[in-house]
């Protein structure tokens, strides 16, 4: 099984994620490492990345999952993930590979991207993630206000892990 974790920068994909494959003894593998340079650059000025921007990146993060499907492994990838036509790409025809929806409201996210050091997705792109992000249907739904322990508890409950 393939778990993507999404939601906007600053939901906790990666704090959970790490938490979630360690709890399974599965790798991890941090979306926002494959994103080209170019894309690192934009977000670190300011400037959110559009749709033809994201290609490659989505691209990079299906190759990853095709080859942890291949070699019959295990893992949790942290993507935002933000539009249905994103998830599709990701997910294709994989049943194996299930999405959890990290979900918050923008003041407490904003806080949180505020108080981070060091990472290229400044707090100003926030609105426009919240801006494209499309509510998604079928994901497991996780409250962000939790603990990131009780939500690797919750999302393994939901799916019977």
């Amino acid at each position: 099984m393939i778990i993507i974790l999404m939601g906007v920068s600053g939901a906790g994909k990666t704090t959970v994620g790490k938490l979630l494959a360690l709890d399974l003894g599965w790798s991890f593998y941090e979306g926002d490492d494959l994103h080209p340079r170019s894309n690192v650059v934009k977000m670190a000025q300011g400037i959110p990345l559009t749709d033809e921007d994201r290609q490659p990146w989505l691209g990079r993060i299906r190759l990853l999952i095709d080859d942890l499907v291949s070699r019959g492994e295990s893992g949790v990838i942290a993507s935002s993930a933000l539009k249905q036509a994103y998830r599709d790409q990701l997910v294709g025809d994989e049943d194996d590979v299930k999405l959890v929806y990290l979900k918050g409201e923008f003041q407490l996210i904003s806080e949180r991207l505020e108080g981070r050091q060091d990472h290229f997705m400044k707090s100003g792109l926030l609105e426009s993630q919240f801006s494209a992000m499309e509510e998604p249907d079928g994901a497991v739904n996780m409250d962000v206000t939790w603990e990131p322990k009780s939500i690797v508890v919750a999302v393994k409950q939901a799916l019977g892990l």
